[in-house]
């Protein structure tokens, strides 16, 4: 039979610091906030008005719906009412692929009617609704 031998007690501690562990941390934290940080912005998306105007990309003829200073609703240049705004919009939208439209409204329009109209293109599947303005005088 062998012998087993008992351990050395004059073995000398290693001061080398065993970086393995500490990259393995460091990489697990990182892939943590990588995944929470998006999640932290809160808020609400809104598409905030812009004074200065871009052009707009031509692949589809854009949708402009206006209202005029009598209360009067135009889909590019055929009339609608406020009632049957939805299912329009909802019969045009069918056969396009991107869903935005553009909305410019008579200065003298009330607030609440446009806010009215905006609710029921929303309610028609909208997904980006812009607004037409004219530039600040200089």
């Amino acid at each position: 039979m062998r012998k087993l031998q008992p351990k050395r007690r004059n073995s000398t501690p290693v001061s080398d610091i065993n970086v393995t562990p500490l990259v393995d941390v460091i990489l697990v934290l990182l892939i943590i906030f990588m995944v929470t940080a998006p999640m932290l912005q809160m808020g609400i998306d809104v598409n905030l008005p812009r004074v200065t105007a871009k052009s707009v990309d031509v692949g589809e003829e854009k949708l402009i719906l206006t209202i005029n200073a009598d209360r009067e609703i135009y889909i590019n240049r055929y009339k609608a009412t406020i009632d049957d705004l939805r299912s329009k919009l909802d019969s045009i939208f069918a056969a396009r692929i991107d869903r935005e439209i553009y909305m410019r409204a008579d200065e003298t329009v009330p607030y609440g009617f446009v806010v009215e109209v905006m609710s029921e293109v929303r309610k028609a599947g909208v997904d980006k609704l812009g607004m037409i303005t004219k530039p600040p005088k200089e």
